[in-house]
C-alpha cells in the first residue's frame, strides 16, 4: 500500500505523536547529544531535516538559532503546507520547505548538519538516501539520525516489551509503503546493527549511538565522515 493511501490522516497522526517530544527534548535533550552542534547552530549553520513532515523540528530549530538557516524536505504536500503555515505564524525568515524525494538531496551548497527523525527506515531507497546525505554534508558535517531503538534480529528483541508494537507498525505501515514502490522494505525494526552497517556503507566513518531522553522508542545515531 503506497504512502499516499495513508494521507492526509497519517500527517496528522505523526504530527501529534512527535510534537510533544520535539517540544520537550529537541533543543534541551537531542541537540546536546551531538558534540559541538549547539554552538555551531548558534554561530550560524546550514541545516536540513529530511522527511520533515509538518516541519515542527525545522521551525523549532530556526526559532532557537536565528543565525542558522534550516530547510525541510518531504514528499507530502499537505505536510509541507502545514510546515510553511507554522513558519509564517512564527514569523521565521530562516526556515524554508520543499517537496522533494530526498534521494535527490542537493549537495551544493552543502549542509553542516542533516537531521532525520524516524524517516529513514520507511524510505523506498534508504541506502540511496544515506548516500545522498553523505554527499550533501560539508567535510566536517554531521548526520543526526533519530530512528527506532531495537535490534536487527527478531530473537534479540524478545525481551523488548515494545517489540509487539514496533513489529505491528513495521508490517502495517513502514514496510508496505516501501514495498509498494519496489523498495527495500526495511520496516520499523531494521535495527541498530543494520543501521550502523548501512551508515558505514554510505561512507560515514564514525557513528555513535545515544538513547533519546524521555523516548523509549528511539535512538540517536550521530554519524560523521571521519
Amino acid at each position: 500500500m503506497p504512502y499516499e493511501e495513508f494521507r492526509p490522516e497519517f500527517t496528522t497522526v505523526m504530527d501529534s505523536m512527535s510534537r510533544g517530544l520535539l517540544d520537550g527534548q529537541l533543543l534541551e535533550g537531542i541537540v546536546p547529544l551531538v558534540d559541538g552542534l549547539a554552538d555551531r547552530l548558534e554561530r550560524g549553520a546550514r541545516a536540513a531535516d529530511i522527511g520533515c513532515g509538518t516541519g515542527h523540528a525545522v521551525n523549532l530549530l530556526a526559532r532557537a538559532f536565528p543565525r542558522s538557516t534550516v530547510v525541510g524536505y518531504d514528499l507530502a504536500g499537505d505536510a509541507i503546507t502545514a510546515a510553511r503555515a507554522e513558519a509564517a505564524a512564527w514569523e521565521l525568515t530562516n526556515a524554508s520547505f520543499e517537496i522533494l524525494d530526498v534521494t535527490a538531496l542537493p549537495p551544493d551548497p552543502p549542509f553542516d548538519v542533516v537531521f532525520a527523525f524516524d524517516s529513514i527506515h520507511d524510505q523506498v531507497d534508504p541506502a540511496g538516501v544515506l548516500a545522498a546525505v553523505r554527499r550533501a554534508l560539508t567535510p566536517d558535517g554531521v548526520f543526526a539520525m533519530m530512528d527506532i531503538k531495537a535490534a536487527t534480529r527478531l530473537e534479540d528483541n524478545l525481551d523488548n516489551p515494545l517489540a509487539p508494537l514496533l513489529y505491528a507498525i513495521s508490517t502495517l505501515h513502514c514496510m508496505t509503503v516501501s514495498l509498494a514502490h519496489g523498495g527495500a522494505g526495511l520496516g520499523t525494526v531494521w535495527g541498530r546493527e543494520l543501521a550502523c552497517e548501512m551508515l558505514e556503507d554510505a561512507g560515514f566513518g564514525a557513528v555513535t549511538v545515544h538513547d533519546v531522553p524521555d523516548d523509549p522508542l528511539d535512538s540517536l545515531y550521530v554519524a560523521r565522515l571521519t
